[in-house]
């Protein structure tokens, strides 16, 4: 493995580590405040506003000035923001805490773009981003395994872990990340306006679908992050560590699909254009499975989620940085990610209140969403025209 990708690979380890650490535990800490779960879903809710204006901004910057400094500078802010939210002695200090966090919000997609660029060809491009998600399972089996051991210590304790994290992974980084954005576009305007790449995003015939499809989808995963513990503790009684547990295994299943299934199988056997349409549908029918009802009955359906997300998110990403080409592939991959956080600012809210009346809502509708995504991938006709070009699906057996 090259020296940058294995740099690559450990710097998006320890962040995504520290995001699986406090997965489990951040409802329980929230409530600990003396406050509703609404609240809960109103942190992912500020967070994702707030990464709305910088992640298109920090992805365009990274095109005209390398990914290296963007990226040290969005590390620098989830440690301060962590610690923030730690150290809070009230409501006031965790909502400031998490919109230090989406002030520079752009740890994922730009090291995402660090893949891209140092990819040979279109296949390299997407079997590099499986591995991103295959990182991003590796840190959902051990974070929240070890966010329910040190909760039990203290529910103050893994978000001082998740901050410690954060200031090793910048030192690292700082000392052995290298530059790999060679075609930088030194004259390119960069504007901090975040509607703009909305705009962009509505004004690009070629993206548009996708970008589109990516809300959908961001309002869908959304809904399911946001309440998924509280579903798991009002439904079946779970506590923090529990969860913890559920979300390993989720993990565990994530890795192998995006870490050896993505290369050996998906993409030996099946066209990208085609997962990228029947696994929208695939996930739709894994929502409703989920939110039917008994335990055992979630677990077959949360395995069908977590293959649907990970086959999308590394399908989706690779046609979109393919499309964009070098010099706007940050600015795209900043749009995918502003887009993704306007959905995950309307997203937490709704859930709240969808669960409010009955826990299992939040699922039917995210089911819809992704059912919409579907549509709009099937009448597309930017991507229809590739779907076509890829006619010929090749023999799984």
């Amino acid at each position: 493995m090259r020296k940058e990708k294995l740099v690559i690979i450990l710097t998006i380890f320890i962040d995504v580590l520290g995001i699986g650490i406090i997965i489990p535990v951040l409802p329980f800490y929230v409530e600990s405040f003396g406050v509703s779960s609404f609240y809960v879903t109103l942190l992912f809710a500020v967070f994702s506003f707030f990464a709305f204006f910088s992640s298109p901004f920090l992805g365009a910057l990274s095109d005209k000035i390398g990914r290296r400094p963007v990226l040290l500078v969005s590390i620098l802010s989830t440690a301060i923001g962590w610690f923030v939210f730690a150290g809070a002695k009230n409501v006031i200090f965790l909502f400031l805490g998490r919109i230090i966090d989406g002030l520079a919000a752009g740890n994922f997609p730009i090291a995402q773009s660090y893949l891209v660029d140092i990819s040979k060809d279109d296949k390299e491009r997407t079997a590099n981003l499986g591995l991103t998600g295959a990182i991003f399972g590796i840190g959902l089996i051990v974070g929240p395994m070890l966010g329910g051991v040190l909760s039990s210590i203290s529910t103050a304790l893994p978000f001082w872990f998740a901050g410690g994290l954060a200031t090793l992974n910048l030192i690292g980084a700082y000392f052995f990340l290298p530059e790999t954005h060679k075609e930088r576009d030194t004259e390119k305007i960069v504007k901090l306006n975040p509607f703009l790449p909305i705009k962009k995003a509505f004004q690009d015939l070629n993206l548009r679908s996708r970008y589109l499809t990516w809300f959908f989808f961001g309002i869908a995963v959304a809904i399911q992050q946001s309440i998924f513990a509280l579903f798991l503790d009002a439904k079946f009684g779970f506590t923090a560590a529990m969860v913890g547990y559920i979300l390993t295994g989720m993990g565990v299943i994530m890795v192998i699909n995006q870490g050896f299934l993505m290369k050996n199988f998906w993409l030996k056997y099946f066209k990208e254009a085609h997962l990228e349409l029947w696994f929208f549908l695939i996930f739709s029918i894994a929502f409703v499975i989920v939110g039917v009802g008994s335990f055992y009955v979630l677990l077959f359906g949360l395995v069908i989620f977590v293959f649907s997300q990970s086959v999308l998110r590394v399908v989706v990403t690779s046609a979109v940085s393919g499309i964009a080409g070098a010099q706007k592939r940050g600015e795209s991959l900043g749009i995918m990610s502003s887009v993704l956080s306007v959905s995950m600012i309307v997203a937490p809210p709704l859930a709240g209140w969808l669960f409010h009346y009955h826990q299992s809502w939040p699922f039917f509708v995210s089911a819809f969403f992704m059912f919409l995504a579907f549509l709009v991938m099937k009448f597309s006709k930017s991507f229809n025209q590739k779907f076509e070009e890829e006619k010929e699906i090749p023999q799984a057996f």
